[in-house]
């Protein structure tokens, strides 16, 4: 299994093929917020560890492997997304919010979260409850 800056960079290289059709190492360092050294040593490794096919100044692409995981991953962060909206989650902490538990939960934590979005998104009248139910206690303080 990937490590979590493994998966940070798997995510994003996944992210920037399906919205332009290739990564560079730029491109990923810009979105990651790091320097173009870093994304090489890191190409590298995944590479070596069968992620992805690296050429120096020939770019990259996602194996059967990366790609699989890198699906995942997306699916994952949107998951989270949508349950920190679900339960009311202020909009402008869910990224962070996101990014900062995603590493962290099981694998069957995100399942489970996810049949929980699934349990709520079937009825909307659940949503509406919860709501209800928060603004109550919210005035109870």
């Amino acid at each position: 299994m990937p490590t979590p800056s493994m998966e940070d960079y798997i995510e994003q290289i996944y992210l920037l093929i399906e919205s332009k059709g290739y990564a560079r190492v730029s491109d990923i360092a810009e979105a990651l917020s790091v320097h173009p050294s870093s994304v090489t040593k890191m190409v590298q490794k995944l590479d070596k560890d069968d992620y992805l096919v690296y050429e120096k100044y020939r770019g990259l692409i996602l194996t059967s492997k990366g790609k699989k995981i890198g699906k995942r991953l997306v699916d994952r962060h949107d998951l989270l997304e949508k349950f920190l909206q679900i339960i009311g989650v202020k909009v402008e902490n869910i990224y962070q919010d996101v990014e900062g538990i995603e590493h962290h939960l099981s694998w069957n934590s995100i399942d489970r979260i996810g049949d929980l979005v699934q349990f709520f998104e079937e009825d909307p009248e659940r949503v509406k409850a919860l709501k209800i139910l928060q603004e109550k206690n919210e005035e109870e303080m």
